[in-house]
């Protein structure tokens, strides 16, 4: 005979998934964060025109810190539901809308390429939703968690829209690190210094 799990042996076992999968979002998260500075530490962002409804710099850590909680409550929901046929699926988008998701950092930071991270939004936002969707077919509850996840990255794709608009030639803002900058004095026939010009060195 088949002994079925109670509700608290359920519940303990979804508690023991969360402890791993909550830390272990968060740490992707972060590490994703931290591979190229962001916000203020970021000379080229700190350089592009901001629209005047952005928000402050302090909600975008917080932001992602509660989605990324929530996401991994929601994701030890679905590993914990081990009778359904649509896990193993679910899974799979989840672990697909992670990766973009952590891409997004490094290109719109690291990379400076606008355009490039509003098209990475636009897939994160299609493949978040096909998450909620296997999610809630599993769990109500899980699908539920992901809702402020997909509000945040639809803001996310406005606000980037806005900037991309108001800087058309963002890639261009600061100069790569390959080159260096000496503003000289160019001297004049009659030895007064002129107006000043730019020379670029490039480092080997």
């Amino acid at each position: 005979m088949r002994e079925i799990a109670s509700k608290g042996q359920l519940r303990l076992a979804y508690l023991r998934w969360a402890v791993v999968t909550v830390p272990f979002i968060l740490l992707l998260g972060f590490t994703s964060a931290r591979l190229v500075p962001s916000g203020s530490q970021n000379p080229w962002y700190m350089a592009l025109i901001k629209p005047e409804n952005m928000p402050p710099e302090i909600a975008f850590p917080v932001a992602w810190t509660v989605i990324y909680v929530l996401a991994g409550l929601a994701l030890a929901m679905i590993i914990n539901a081990r009778g359904s046929t649509l896990r193993g699926p679910a899974l799979v988008v989840f672990a697909v809308q992670m990766g973009v998701n952590l891409a997004w950092s490094p290109v719109f930071f690291g990379m400076h390429q606008v355009q490039t991270a509003f098209i990475l939004l636009c897939v994160l936002g299609v493949l978040v939703m096909l998450t909620i969707i296997l999610f809630g077919r599993i769990r109500v509850g899980a699908a539920v968690l992901l809702l402020p996840y997909l509000a945040w990255v639809c803001y996310a794709g406005f606000l980037l829209n806005q900037i991309d608009r108001l800087n058309p030639n963002a890639a261009g803002l600061v100069p790569s690190g390959s080159s260096d900058q000496v503003i000289l004095d160019a001297p004049s026939d009659n030895g007064v210094t002129s107006e000043p010009f730019e020379v670029q060195t490039n480092a080997n």
